[in-house]
C-alpha cells in the first residue's frame, strides 16, 4: 500500500494536495520553505531530524549523517533547526552523501549551505534561508527518527511529504490514502479546467462556481 502511495504522490504537486488537506480539514501545509539548489519537486517518505544550540557541548556525531545511513531509496530527510542560531542545517558533503545513499531531497526548516555544491550534483535542497556559517561548535544534532516541528506542523519519521516550488506539504501516514484520493480529483478537475482556459473559454466560466466549490466535502 505504501508504494502505491507514494506512486501517486508523486504523480500530484504540492498545492493539490494542500487543497486535499483543506477539503478534508487536515493541517499540513508549510508556507516560506523554498527550493534553494534546484527547482525539482520531491516526494517520499519523512527521515526526521531536531537540532539544537551546542552550548559548548561535543556533538557525538556530525547532524544528519544517521538519518543519511539509515534512509531508504526515495527517502526524503526533513530537519527542524528552529534554534535562531544562524548556523547551517545542511551542507555539501551531506548533499553528496545523501544523494549516492539515494535520498530524494532535504527539507530544512532553517538555514542551510554549500547550495551551489547542491545544484552541481543535481540534489534538491528545500530551505528557509541559505547562511554562510557552520554548525560547528553552534548547533547540534538533538534526536533522529523522532517527531519534529516544520513551520508548526507535527512530523513523525515515515509521515508523507511533498515539496515543490510553491512550498511543502506533509500528510500524516494515517491519512495518506483518503488524502491522495482527494488531491487525485482535485487535480483532475484541474486539469480540464486548464484544458478549457486553453481553447480559449472565458475565464469567468472557467474560474466559476464549480472552481469554488471545489474544496467542498
Amino acid at each position: 500500500m505504501s508504494d502505491e502511495i507514494l506512486e501517486r504522490l508523486r504523480r500530484l504537486d504540492a498545492c493539490a494536495v494542500s487543497d486535499a488537506l483543506d477539503r478534508l480539514g487536515l493541517e499540513g501545509a508549510v508556507s516560506g520553505i523554498a527550493p534553494r539548489s534546484i527547482t525539482r519537486r520531491i516526494a517520499g517518505r519523512a527521515r526526521t531530524v531536531a537540532l539544537g544550540p551546542a552550548g559548548g557541548a561535543t556533538a557525538p556525531r556530525h547532524l544528519c549523517t544517521a538519518a543519511i545511513e539509515a534512509a531508504d531509496t526515495g527517502d526524503v530527510i526533513v530537519v527542524e533547526q528552529r534554534t535562531g542560531i544562524e548556523a547551517a542545517g545542511w551542507g555539501g558533503i551531506l548533499s553528496i552523501g545523501a544523494a549516492a545513499k539515494g535520498v530524494a531531497g532535504v527539507i530544512v526548516d532553517g538555514p542551510a549551505r554549500d547550495i551551489d555544491e547542491a545544484a552541481e550534483i543535481g540534489f534538491p535542497v528545500y530551505a528557509r534561508s541559505v547562511t554562510t556559517r557552520t554548525a560547528r561548535g553552534r548547533i547540534i544534532e538533538v534526536s533522529s527518527g523522532a517527531p519534529i516541528t516544520i513551520g508548526g506542523i507535527a512530523v513523525e519519521e515515515g509521515d508523507y511529504v511533498i515539496a515543490d516550488g510553491s512550498g511543502v506539504v506533509f500528510i500524516k501516514a494515517g491519512d495518506a490514502a483518503r488524502v491522495i484520493e482527494a488531491a487525485a480529483q482535485i487535480a483532475a478537475r484541474e486539469a480540464a479546467m486548464a484544458k478549457a482556459a486553453r481553447a480559449g473559454e472565458p475565464m469567468a466560466k472557467v474560474m466559476g462556481a464549480d472552481y469554488e466549490a471545489m474544496l467542498k466535502r
